[in-house]
């Protein structure tokens, strides 16, 4: 019988350039390969941990990862083997273009879907408690489709660096987990309003969405209508041979588009955001944060002195 489970999707963006931490993964992987293609921490890459991580609530072969043709060398043999689906845009113009490509190209194989978006370069030093909420955001999209859930980090400090969530009203109807409605989102605060959001109640954004593949591209096809009517003369050709020659040609015009600024700032009326605590989560967004989580993980693994 089918269960609501057997429509669970996860999209991961693999797709961005890793620019700000380029000088790091080269002295670790001794090329050019943006982040999410390199072993920060062990022996797996980041997207490797991720696909890994979200396996204990997404089955393999429902997990799609969004790539760019140009990193196809670090991807290639790792992801072509892969149970998902691979999605390769011809150029990286951004998150809102991944996330819609992505979107419609899950909904086209299953109709049905429930999809959760993930960076591929988070850290977490409890994965379970992490997934164990994402887990509880898929149940209140299966129960509420309309709505469209962000994960949001309970901060333990006034980072400036990350985006942050204002809470609004709580959500009525949701089975034992408290959700709330979104009043606003600030981007890169300063120290003195970071110091307000934080005695506010307000949570940093993971970037981590989810919501069924309809709602989300309701969302995109409303915030960004250009962009989205740029797709539609794909939408026949996903899953066709004739697919990859029609993206082409819509990339070839596409702006940068940014789901966070331009997506979900837009429209705060109609999402909700589920706190998550005791996670141990960060954005390796930064180099100097990213080198201290680096050191921190080669003492707990005993590696200080190899």
């Amino acid at each position: 019988m089918h269960q609501p489970q057997d429509d669970r999707w996860a999209l991961i963006l693999a797709g961005g350039d890793g620019i700000r931490l380029r000088p790091l993964t080269r002295v670790v992987a001794g090329d050019e390969r943006p982040k999410q293609f390199s072993p920060l921490f062990g022996t797996e890459t980041l997207l490797d941990q991720t696909r890994h991580r979200i396996s204990s609530v997404v089955p393999p072969e429902r997990i799609s990862v969004v790539a760019t043709r140009k990193h196809e060398r670090f991807f290639s043999q790792p992801l072509r083997e892969a149970p998902g689906p691979l999605i390769v845009q011809p150029e990286n113009r951004g998150t809102a273009p991944a996330i819609l490509y992505g979107v419609l190209s899950i909904r086209r194989r299953d109709p049905a879907a429930k999809i959760a978006t993930f960076p591929s370069d988070h850290y977490f030093t409890n994965e379970v408690a992490f997934m164990t909420q994402v887990r509880a955001a898929f149940r209140i999209v299966e129960q509420r489709p309309e709505l469209i859930v962000l994960l949001g980090i309970v901060p333990d400090s006034p980072a400036v660096d990350y985006a942050w969530i204002e809470p609004s009203d709580s959500v009525a109807q949701t089975p034992d987990t408290p959700l709330f409605r979104i009043h606003r989102f600030w981007e890169r605060p300063s120290p003195a309003l970071a110091e307000q959001l934080l005695a506010r109640g307000c949570f940093w954004n993971s970037f981590v969405v989810v919501g069924s593949a309809d709602a989300l591209a309701a969302l995109l096809q409303d915030t960004v209508p250009a962009l989205y009517r740029s797709f539609e003369p794909v939408l026949p050709m996903l899953g066709t041979l004739e697919e990859t020659d029609a993206v082409e040609r819509v990339y070839l015009d596409l702006l940068p588009v940014d789901f966070c600024t331009e997506v979900l700032a837009l429209s705060p009326q109609i999402l909700a955001v589920l706190p998550v605590a005791d996670t141990g989560w960060t954005d390796l967004a930064d180099p100097k944060r990213t080198l201290s989580l680096i050191a921190r993980d080669r003492v707990w693994t005993g590696g200080a002195g190899d």
